[in-house]
C-alpha cells in the first residue's frame, strides 16, 4: 500500500471514528495552542524538537530517511552509522561517573555482573521518523483522544495514529507505548530463547503477525472501534513446540471488553479461547510475564500509573549492530547477559512512568518502573519489582529503526531475573533471511480463530 493511498485511508476512518463517538466526550485533550506546538517545538509526535544544554543529545532534525542505507539479499539492513565508534564504555569501575544516567535497574545488572556487563555509548543519533499519514493521524488524536474508563480505554482514539502526542500523566504515556507506530500490519521470524546459568539454550523460532484496524484490507471502523490490533503467532521450532498458534484480539477498553485470546493446540487439534493470556500468567519459561512482552502490553487496568517526569539516560538504540546477520544466536546469548560486545547505548530522553499495584488488585509484581523513549514512544527499559518490594526483572528494549519502513522495532527485547541470575531473550533474527515484513496485505478474516486451525496443522 503506497503512503498516499494510505494517508486517504487513515484520515476516512479518523473521520468515521471521530463520528462514532461524537455522543461521547468531545471535548479537546489538550488546548489548541499546545497541539500547534507539534512540529513546532515539538516532533510531531511531541518529543523535544531542541538538543540538551551540553549537546550529548543533539536536536531532531527529521529522522533518517530511505536513502540512509540499503537492504541486501536476503533483507537485512545496513548500518548507518557503522562508523561510529563508542565515546566511553561504563563498567562496575567507573559506574559512579555515570550512575545518574542509568535506571536501578541497570545498576542492578551491574551490581550482579560485575566481571562481564557494561555498556558502551556511543554518539546520540535522533533517526526516528514516522509516515505523513501517522503524523496527521496523530495530530487529530492530540486534540480529541481521552481517557475513559478510569484510563483502561480511550475515546475519540483514530486507529493509525498515537493517541497522546502530548501526554498530561502517565497512563497517557503507558497508552503511547502501548498504541506506538510499528508498521500498520508487519510480519516477523524471530527466535526466542530462555538460557540456562550456563549458557546453553533452545532456540525457539516463532512467527509472529500484526495488524492494526486501519491497515486491514476490509478495515471496518464501527465493527472494530475497540480493537488496537490483531496478533497471532505460531511456533515452528522446536519440534516438541511446532503447530501451536495463538491469536489475539488486543481491545482499546479491555475493561468494558477484556483481550480476546484462543490458542490452536496441534496435539489435540483444538482451538481453545486461553484468558490466560494476559497480565502475569508466565512466560518464556517462568522468565517473563505476559505482559512482560514488549517491556508492557496488555490491560494497564491492575497499576495506577504516576508519571515521575522526563530524565536523560543511557538507553540501548539504533541497535543494528545487534540485527546484524554477521552474528549467530551463539555469538548474542552468553551466561548471565546477553554479550554487551554486539550493543550499542546512547543517551536520550525518556519518560519516566511508574507504576504500583492498585489496592485489592493481584500481579506478581508490586511495582514496575519503565523509561520511554521520547522519539520512538517505544519503552527501552523496564524495571519489576516482587510483592516484598525487591527489584526482581530487568528489561531492555534493544531498539532498531527500519528507516526505509520508518518503523521502530526491536533487534533484541531481554529479560534479566537479578535475582536468579537467568534470564529470556526474544525477536532476534539474525540468522532468518527475510525476517520482517511490513505492508503484509492482511484481511480481518485471518486473524478469526477460525483461521488458527489451518495455520497450525503440520
Amino acid at each position: 500500500m503506497t503512503f498516499s493511498l494510505l494517508h486517504t485511508q487513515l484520515l476516512r476512518a479518523g473521520c468515521l471514528s471521530l463520528g462514532l463517538f461524537a455522543a461521547g466526550q468531545t471535548l479537546a485533550a489538550v488546548p489548541t495552542e499546545q497541539v500547534a506546538r507539534l512540529g513546532q517545538d515539538l516532533t510531531p509526535i511531541g518529543a523535544e524538537q531542541a538538543g540538551n544544554a551540553d549537546g550529548s543529545i543533539p536536536a531532531w532534525t527529521g529522522g533518517i530517511g530511505p536513502d540512509a542505507g540499503q537492504r541486501d539479499a536476503n533483507g537485512f539492513l545496513s548500518d548507518p552509522f557503522s562508523a561510529d565508534q563508542p565515546l566511553f564504555t561504563i563498567t562496575a569501575e567507573n559506574l559512579a561517573q555515570y550512575q545518574d544516567k542509568l535506571t536501578p535497574g541497570q545498576l542492578a545488572l551491574f551490581k550482579r555482573y560485575p566481571q562481564t556487563y557494561r555498556i558502551p555509548v556511543y554518539p546520540s543519533r535522533r533517526s526516528v521518523i514516522m509516515p505523513k499519514a501517522y503524523l496527521d493521524t496523530s495530530r487529530l488524536n492530540a486534540a480529541d483522544t481521552q481517557l475513559a474508563e478510569g484510563g483502561n480505554g480511550l475515546l475519540n482514539y483514530r486507529s493509525g495514529g498515537l493517541p497522546f502526542a502530548i501526554p498530561q500523566n502517565g497512563l497517557e504515556v503507558i497508552w503511547n507505548h502501548i498504541g506506538r507506530y510499528r508498521g500498520l500490519t508487519f510480519q516477523r521470524m524471530v527466535v526466542q530463547a530462555s538460557p540456562q546459568a550456563g549458557g546453553a539454550f533452545t532456540p525457539s523460532l516463532i512467527k509472529q503477525q500484526l495488524a492494526y484496524p486501519a491497515g486491514l484490507s476490509d478495515y471496518a471502523p464501527a465493527e472494530m472501534a475497540n480493537v488496537l490490533y490483531f496478533y497471532r503467532e505460531e511456533f515452528l521450532a522446536p519440534a516438541r513446540m511446532a503447530g501451536g498458534v495463538l491469536l489475539v484480539h488486543e481491545t482499546i477498553n479491555q475493561v468494558k471488553e477484556p483481550r480476546m485470546a484462543w490458542q490452536y493446540s496441534a496435539g489435540q487439534r483444538r482451538v481453545r479461547r486461553a484468558p490466560q493470556i494476559a497480565y502475569d500468567s508466565p512466560g518464556a519459561e517462568g522468565m517473563r510475564t505476559m505482559d512482560d512482552l514488549d517491556l508492557f502490553n496488555g490491560s494497564p487496568d491492575r497499576f495506577d500509573w504516576q508519571l515521575v517526569g522526563k530524565k536523560e539516560i543511557y538507553i540501548p538504540y539504533n541497535s543494528y549492530q545487534l540485527g546484524s546477520p554477521k552474528l549467530k544466536y551463539s555469538d548474542i546469548i552468553q551466561p548471565g547477559h546477553i554479550n554487551p560486545a554486539h550493543t550499542r547505548y546512547e543517551l536520550h530522553r525518556v519518560w519516566h512512568v511508574s507504576a504500583t499495584l492498585k489496592p485489592g488488585q493481584r500481579h506478581v509484581y508490586s511495582r514496575r518502573d519503565l523509561f520511554i523513549d521520547e522519539d520512538s514512544w517505544q519503552a527501552a527499559e523496564a524495571d519489576a519489582y516482587d510483592g516484598r518490594g525487591q527489584l526482581w526483572r530487568v528489561s531492555e528494549g534493544h531498539g532498531s529503526f527500519f528507516y526505509d519502513q520508518q518503523a521502530p522495532q526491536f533487534s533484541a527485547e531481554t529479560h534479566y531475573d537479578v535475582l536468579s541470575g537467568r534470564y529470556a531473550v526474544n525477536a532476534l533474527y539474525n540468522e532468518q533471511p527475510n525476517a520482517y515484513q511490513f505492508g503484509v496485505p492482511y484481511s480481518r478474516k485471518q486473524f478469526t480463530p477460525s483461521a488458527l486451525r489451518a495455520a497450525g496443522i503440520r
